[in-house]
């Protein structure tokens, strides 16, 4: 089959980002939804991407478990993200963190950091960080879930209530002017509790995240002091950041 350039290009985004909503996917190509389903229409025939509940992926990626293809998505801007938290915290400091892509990954650049003690309720942060450099390690209790390997309910969050720590840290599942948002309860109520345990109460969040609705409110925000993030947020959002007293920190590569 001789593909067409926005068929090239859709397989590229896909090489770089693994799965994309549909809909995002054809807000990136500036096309309409018809459009991009009638260009992976016979990209799925013949198996070079697979469709599913409204996502497109490639079969590599489309096997994955939800987290590790969360970690594909965007991971360039993530790292980049990351990086930059990363530099603001020293040795020996205290810090929180949910369980998330950006937050796994701020993980991995605090691999050189020495004498961390970091609270979580993230199986993955913790075995990134556990028994590596003199750091202590935290671990929030209750029931695994399978998907992200994330501890969640009252038992997670009676847990990390009783630490305070000096970074506080967590992900975003939307931004909007109003403030934080998630899609899921119980992981809006950790992320609730966990930033009111930091003296530095930071979000950090990719660029597709803004303007995204999510179901359940995390805070708004005079509930954080920084936000970061790989652009700037469209103006209602910084607009609503300043006025909070909320700083806004933009990661460069």
């Amino acid at each position: 089959m001789v593909q067409s350039k926005r068929q090239t290009d859709i397989l590229r985004l896909l090489e770089s980002e693994g799965a994309i909503g549909i809909a995002e996917l054809a807000a990136r190509l500036g096309v309409s939804l018809e459009t991009v389903r009638r260009d992976l229409k016979p990209l799925a025939g013949l198996g070079a991407v697979i469709k599913t509940h409204g996502e497109v992926g490639l079969p590599s990626s489309m096997g994955e478990a939800p987290f590790e293809k969360r970690m594909r998505e965007n991971s360039a801007a993530k790292k980049t993200i990351a990086a930059h938290v990363a530099a603001t915290i020293r040795d020996g400091d205290s810090i929180m963190l949910d369980t998330g892509t950006t937050t796994s990954f701020l993980a991995r650049a605090l691999i050189g950091h020495r004498r961390l003690t970091v609270v979580t309720n993230s199986s993955d942060i913790a075995r990134t960080l556990a028994t590596v450099n003199g750091n202590r390690v935290y671990m929030a209790g209750g029931e695994l879930r399978s998907d992200n390997g994330a501890a969640f309910g009252s038992t997670a969050i009676d847990f990390v209530s009783r630490f305070s720590v000096t970074h506080a840290i967590v992900s975003a599942g939307g931004i909007d002017k109003d403030g934080v948002m998630d899609f899921d309860l119980d992981e809006a109520d950790f992320a609730r509790m966990a930033l009111s345990r930091g003296q530095r109460r930071l979000v950090v969040c990719d660029h597709t995240k803004f303007g995204r609705q999510g179901l359940v409110r995390v805070c708004g925000f005079s509930g954080v002091t920084e936000l970061a993030t790989d652009y700037a947020p469209p103006y209602e959002i910084s607009a609503a950041l300043e006025a909070s007293g909320a700083a806004l920190t933009v990661a460069h590569k």
